[in-house]
């Protein structure tokens, strides 16, 4: 699977599971992932519980639910990397672009950068083998 032409070429709904330090867990609604080179994801987040959760626990799920009638999309096993706060490099990633008092308002902004372990299909155990091309 390239991961890269899957999420331009799809759209829908995703959830990221993290954990803190003693294993309790959250989930989140994020957008889709932004799909860089050796298949990393990399996801714009607030610093709020996600964000706080992967500072002390790396490792994090992303289920995609396509926007097609049915039950088809992935599910992303992840470890964190690193991250970011270049201004420049969220701002050119962005989507969904606020006025910048409102961006302000929402506190600060992080790129945070995962290598993808292993990816699922959505129903089903099967592992779906990732294209490093």
């Amino acid at each position: 699977m390239n991961l890269k032409e899957y999420f331009s070429e799809n759209k829908g709904i995703g959830i990221m599971a993290t954990s803190d330090a003693e294993g309790v867990v959250d989930t989140a609604v994020y957008s889709r992932p932004h799909i860089m080179e050796d298949n990393i994801a990399a996801f714009i987040m607030r610093d709020r519980l996600t964000h706080k959760n992967l500072g002390e626990n790396g490792n994090a799920g992303f289920l995609f639910i396509e926007g097609a009638k049915g039950y088809s999309g992935v599910r992303l096993f992840m470890t964190k990397i690193d991250e970011t706060e270049d201004h420049e490099l969220i701002t050119s990633l962005t989507r969904r672009h606020l006025s910048r008092k409102e961006d302000a308002a929402k506190g600060k902004k992080f790129l945070v950068r995962f290598r993808v372990n292993k990816v699922l299909q959505l129903i089903g155990g099967n592992e779906i083998p990732l294209d490093n091309s």
